[in-house]
């Protein structure tokens, strides 16, 4: 690699400051580049930057009894669930458990969530990293959110006017599903998401190979949640977008060497993006041209350079994020060892195809050097593109049209301004990037590292969310937020684009089961409290209506299968009860004209207490009853 001094010489400088790294924080924003830039004085004084950075604070309060203009939904990293924030607040709204089991509202052991997660479920953990709102035309329709997990190789789906996870599903053939982002136009048809990495065929110990290993490119249906087709690919895929034709998706992929050591992924100085036809996909798998793999019916395809179906890119050096530019024109590649970005031209993507350029780099219009790490990249719909600089700890805001221009001769200078975040930034996102509505008013940085930003809690650290303000020609950073086990991503919608239940429906599709095994039993949920035996198999229908379950007592026998449904009548928003059976491992949350169910094997005689543990009431400590286990 180059030296620093080489990379950064036709950057503009950052002018040197008394003030400390802390101190200086957002300097380049106020001051530093805008010396060189002609954006202002080199260097702000202390009153004036102090000035200035209150003045961007004051705009991200919100104050008592108003609502934040956006929702942000974080992938939860290690937890395995979706964070729902308020933007500019960043005021922790709920906790969506997706691939975790959470005790608060029963994820994991309610027969409801069992259905999603399956009921013979062994992972009790995941890796959740890229959540992606549907589309519609391009824009957020607020239906759906995806998230993936990369741990155990799933996609899961949540309804966003529940704030539930209505289904998951297990990607076959490939091992830990990465990157993911969406088919934008017309609709949301697909879900695309990147194995990360290489596998033999069958992977059954009898060749475990590099040479004979592969991963896949994955397309999943967003309305039934079937793999819909696989795509076969040279190297290690990352991360990847779509277009807003709904031809082409594109995916960043490294480790061209085939390498398993360290330097080996690093030996070449060009990896891949590659490009996916859609309609060539769509149309080999309707023609048949595909193969299975072991027990699995999904098509797959190859995929391998010299495919129809695909193109690869050379770009610099084991690329990282790959992001779509919100006026449709560019994919975005970042190059992570390198310190350019590679940006090609949608446009062009046609003659590629049709074999009409000498050379798949003539699709490249540019490649700025913006500094050292970059990762990711988000826009604010006025021609401006802002980076993560991994190494560096900042952000670099850059004008992409005249990155094309510099690239072809002109001496120009798109770097507009620098940002010092703290501490090594990964992913970030600018408010309705993803979509045609990019309105560049806020930016979130999720760094990697916090240090000494926060009270100290031992050893292990949170990560650091910071807040810019990206409203006017400077970046302005407004807010620290720390965070837990590596949020990774996020995501931000306006609220107008999202509509939640206030209750639910009585035939929500979400308690389905517990419908249709209560008209098995003659029991109606809305009024009746009955206990049903079945063998050894035990059915309890109970209502609540706070402050009181309509069963106060019931009796089983040691070792039956006890499952217990609890219909929560309030009609009142907030009103949420909780069950609890004490010392049996399960709670749950009925949420108000929702259904629950758990299920739980009665093996110690004697008196067992439930009780609601979502506070319901004044007199919510009265809200209880008792189970009584008969010796066998």
């Amino acid at each position: 690699m180059k030296k620093r001094d080489d990379l950064t010489k036709d950057m503009p400088a950052i002018p040197a400051t008394d003030l400390s790294r802390r101190r200086f924080m957002g300097a380049a924003a106020m001051a530093g580049v805008a010396g060189a830039t002609g954006l202002g004085a080199a260097v702000m004084s202390r009153e004036s930057f102090a000035a200035a950075a209150e003045a961007a604070r004051n705009n991200f309060i919100v104050h008592p009894g108003e609502l934040d203009e956006y929702y942000g939904f974080w992938s939860g990293g290690h937890s395995g669930e979706v964070r729902v924030l308020g933007v500019p607040s960043m005021r922790e709204l709920m906790r969506i458990p997706v691939f975790n089991v959470d005790s608060a509202t029963g994820w994991g052991i309610t027969n409801e969530s069992k259905d999603v997660l399956g009921h013979d479920n062994t992972f009790l953990n995941g890796d959740s990293h890229h959540p992606h709102i549907s589309m519609t035309d391009g824009r957020y329709d607020g239906k759906y959110l995806f998230i993936n997990d990369k741990a155990n190789s799933r996609v899961a789906r949540i309804r966003l006017d529940i704030m539930k996870c209505d289904k998951i599903t297990t990607i076959p053939n490939v091992q830990a599903i990465h990157g993911l982002r969406l088919q934008k136009v017309p609709k949301t048809k697909y879900v695309f998401c990147n194995a990360e990495y290489v596998i033999p065929h069958p992977n059954d110990g009898t060749d475990t190979s590099l040479e004979s290993s592969f991963t896949m490119f994955n397309a999943v249906d967003a309305e039934t949640m079937e793999v819909a087709f696989q795509v076969i690919v040279d190297g290690n895929l990352d991360n990847t977008d779509a277009d807003y034709t709904g031809k082409y998706a594109c995916s960043t992929c490294y480790n061209s060497e085939k390498a398993l050591d360290l330097a080996g992924t690093m030996r070449n100085d060009r990896d891949w993006a590659v490009v996916f036809n859609i309609e060539r996909i769509e149309q080999a798998v309707k023609n048949g041209n595909f193969k299975t793999l072991g027990d699995s019916r999904v098509p797959v395809l190859d995929g391998r350079e010299g495919s129809e179906l695909t193109r690869y890119i050379p770009v610099p050096k084991n690329p990282h994020g790959l992001n779509t530019s919100p006026d449709g024109k560019y994919f975005i590649a970042n190059g992570k060892l390198s310190p350019t970005c590679t940006v090609i031209a949608i446009d062009k993507l046609d003659d590629l195809f049709a074999g009409n350029l000498k050379d798949a780099r003539d699709v490249v219009v540019a490649e700025p050097e913006l500094g050292l790490g970059p990762l990711h990249t988000t826009y604010d719909g006025r021609g401006n593109a802002y980076t993560t600089l991994f190494i560096d700890s900042q952000v670099v805001k850059w004008n992409v049209a005249d990155a094309i221009k510099h690239y072809d001769g002109e001496e120009v200078n798109y770097i507009r301004q620098k940002l010092d975040v703290h501490y090594q930034p990964g992913h970030n996102h600018a408010s309705l990037t993803e979509s045609r509505d990019a309105d560049g008013k806020w930016l979130v940085v999720l760094s990697k590292f916090s240090k000494d930003r926060f009270l100290p809690v031992g050893p292990l650290h949170p990560e650091n969310d910071q807040l810019i303000d990206i409203s006017g020609e400077e970046m302005k950073l407004v807010h620290d937020g720390p965070t837990f086990a590596e949020p990774h991503d996020c995501i931000l919608v306006r609220r107008d684009q999202i509509k939640t239940k206030k209750i639910y429906d009585r035939d929500d599709p979400y308690f389905a089961s517990a419908v249709e095994q209560a008209k098995r039993d003659g029991v109606t949920l809305e009024s009746d409290n009955k206990v049903i035996r079945d063998g050894n198999k035990v059915r309890v229908y109970m209502t609540s209506v706070a402050p009181m379950y309509g069963t106060t007592e019931f009796k089983v026998k040691q070792g039956d299968e006890v499952t217990v449904y609890v219909s929560n009548q309030d009609t009142i928003e907030d009103v949420t009860h909780g069950f609890c059976m004490v010392n049996h491992g399960v709670s749950m949350e009925i949420s108000p004209q929702q259904t629950s169910s758990v299920t739980f094997v009665a093996d110690r005689p004697g008196v067992h207490w439930y009780y609601c543990n979502w506070f319901c009431h004044a007199l919510h400590m009265e809200m209880r009853g008792r189970m009584i286990v008969e010796k066998a």
